[in-house]
């Protein structure tokens, strides 16, 4: 069982010591260059999609950090992190790779207040699940920068139970209870929340209790170009049931358009199974290839609810219209009429009807790519690196924690209503 009052010491061996260059909030001195010393957390980095290519901004801003995860893959993050200080869990020996880290579930947040982030000024998590959790020095400043709080445990329990044979379900019910137990006391050691968007803004509120500042993640907006339009709409997103992506494939296959699907996960064999014959499902494909991808679709389409959703700006900086289920981060990115359309979430009918009536060649390639430029990676890392210096220049403004933390919170679901589950 999971507690969350539980304060784990790491073992001597596994406590990472920074190297003598400096004394931490602990001691008497600063690094020489007179700056606080960093260590930066992410939850798991086995693959490269939105939150870790965000993360790898986060990196770049802190050149010199050690990087501190449960679970690495170098071949998998495609050796972005290759020649960085990355230190692992105790997990790391059990040898999953992205496929299998799930079963891990009841062991991370252990592991992650297990973390050797001691000794450091400032720590900068970067959390969908588990980072935020870490343990730093008494005094030290933490900032978490929340994708979303973890899904599983508190929006989509009973789609991750649906997904689970019969036999476990109490069991994972009782972990994500826990889980949810552990996840509201470690939000109260963290003095700062930077949301990825409105609505994760909102679920920061919603589940924690916490206000959180607001930077939009980073694009890589020079790595796309225009293109020439061909005849297919495109799907870019992880293979998995919340991203709704047997909505898009129907709607298509209802307009008799064609579809091409980028990304893998637990429900590629499904749908190529279901959609054989009506779309492609090509798996991961390689960045150069994402890139003409992209240039060459009709439009991108996001038929599920995305926190901030990254695919609808790499889309739009390749100066290609996104058609979008109309909630979560898509409302802060897309501009309906002008680089893109919004439908009801989940309404097969009303996409067909988006994918078949839309005049497509009406948009202007330039104004829908200067929007993407709002989402630069320049303007992601100066956010970020001022919610740092704010934090570690007022810390009496930093957040104190309530003397017990409630039992339970009422949790809203983020998604719009008559979206069904």
């Amino acid at each position: 069982m999971l507690d969350a009052r539980t304060n784990p010491r790491s073992t001597p061996s596994q406590i990472h010591r920074p190297r003598p260059i400096g004394v931490g909030v602990n001691g008497d001195a600063t690094r020489p260059e007179g700056r606080p010393s960093v260590a930066l957390v992410h939850d798991y980095l086995l693959t490269m999609r939105g939150a870790e290519r965000t993360f790898a901004a986060m990196a770049e801003a802190w050149p010199d950090a050690p990087i501190y995860t449960l679970l690495y893959d170098e071949e998998g993050t495609d050796g972005v992190f290759r020649g960085r200080e990355v230190q692992t869990s105790y997990l790391q020996r059990l040898g999953l790779r992205q496929s299998g880290f799930r079963a891990l579930l009841p062991l991370f947040p252990r592991a992650a207040e297990r973390l050797p982030v001691q000794g450091y000024d400032v720590v900068v998590s970067s959390s969908s699940a588990f980072a935020h959790g870490v343990r730093p020095d008494p005094g030290a400043v933490h900032l978490s920068y929340c994708h979303t709080p973890f899904r599983y445990a508190w929006f989509e329990e009973e789609r991750a139970l649906a997904a689970a044979p019969r036999v476990v379900r109490p069991a994972i019910r009782r972990t994500l209870r826990a889980v949810r137990d552990w996840d509201r006391q470690a939000s109260t050691r963290v003095d700062r929340y930077v949301a990825n968007s409105e609505m994760t803004r909102s679920r920061i509120r919603s589940v924690w209790n916490r206000d959180a500042a607001l930077v939009h993640p980073p694009v890589d907006v020079d790595r796309f170009r225009v293109g020439t339009p061909d005849d297919y709409f495109l799907v870019v997103t992880e293979l998995v049931r919340h991203k709704r992506v047997e909505v898009a494939l129907e709607a298509a296959r209802r307009a008799g358009r064609k579809m091409k699907v980028v990304g893998a996960g637990p429900e590629l064999r499904h749908l190529r199974e279901r959609f054989r014959g009506h779309a492609d499902l090509l798996g991961r494909v390689p960045d150069d290839e994402l890139v003409e991808l992209y240039a060459g679709a009709l439009a991108l389409v996001v038929p599920g609810v995305e926190e901030f959703g990254i695919a609808a700006v790499e889309a739009q900086a390749a100066g290609r219209p996104v058609v979008a289920a109309a909630a979560g981060g898509v409302l802060e990115t897309v501009i309906p009429g002008k680089t893109g359309a919004l439908v009801a979430p989940g309404d097969v009918e009303a996409l067909t009807r988006a994918l078949r009536q839309t005049p497509f060649e009406s948009f202007y390639s330039d104004v829908i790519r200067a929007n993407a430029e709002l989402f630069s990676r320049e303007a992601f890392q100066r956010g970020l690196t001022e919610e740092v210096d704010t934090v570690i220049s007022a810390p009496d403004a930093a957040y104190k924690p309530p003397a017990s933390v409630p039992s339970s919170v009422s949790v809203a679901d983020p998604r719009p209503v008559g979206e069904s589950a």
